[in-house]
């Protein structure tokens, strides 16, 4: 098993890559949408997270309102270090159950969006980060989010710098580019990957 971890800078195209790396044959564990599993009605995450941040978190129907934890949290390093030592290792229990249960000769991806930030590397045989300048991902943002430029700014200025997260890379898909040449350069990573993978059976 080859153990990759994927990373980028929000609006740098991250999704798009691993749902080719899904295409060509990799299996993906997404952090975001485990993050968001653990927390679900009925978990013991989303318990404690009441339990932590009180019942003012919860929407009218019971599930987690994300943006009033959102805004409770950002604003406050103390809450969301409250909250980051609820979640994640949540997380990490439920992505090494996913890793545990993947075929012995898969590509195992992890998309893992703050990678970088949380130093996260060393967990993994390569580390691929898919790099776009800033001003293509702040016009991601505001184009195909809807985001205001103001908003965009701060929450690229709220990640690791482009160069903190280079710096990490093993392997590095530039992403400035149109979705025919990304598909092309994802298959070339992959191929890279199943190299990797093979070699590590050896």
């Amino acid at each position: 098993m080859l153990k990759v971890g994927l990373t980028g800078g929000i609006g740098a195209g991250k999704s798009e890559v691993s749902r080719l790396l899904v295409e060509c044959g990799a299996v993906l564990i997404d952090a975001d949408r485990i993050a968001r599993e653990v927390v679900a009605p009925g978990t013991p995450g989303l318990a404690a997270v009441v339990e932590a941040f009180g019942k003012e978190v919860l929407a009218p129907d019971g599930s987690l309102d994300r943006a009033r934890l959102g805004s409770i949290v950002f604003a406050d390093p103390e809450k969301l270090a409250v909250l980051n030592s609820i979640v994640h290792p949540l997380v990490g229990a439920r992505s090494r159950e996913l890793e545990t249960a993947a075929p012995e000769d898969a590509v195992v991806v992890h998309d893992v969006p703050l990678l970088t930030e949380n130093g996260l590397a060393p967990l993994y045989d390569v580390v691929v980060v898919v790099d776009a300048s800033p001003a293509t991902q702040l016009d991601r943002l505001v184009r195909l989010r809807g985001m205001t430029e103001e908003d965009a700014r701060a929450r690229m200025g709220a990640q690791a710098t482009r160069e903190k997260r280079l710096e990490i890379a093993d392997l590095v898909i530039d992403n400035d580019v149109p979705m025919e040449q990304l598909e092309g350069r994802v298959r070339g990573v992959w191929e890279e990957l199943v190299r990797r993978a093979h070699r590590s059976q050896e």
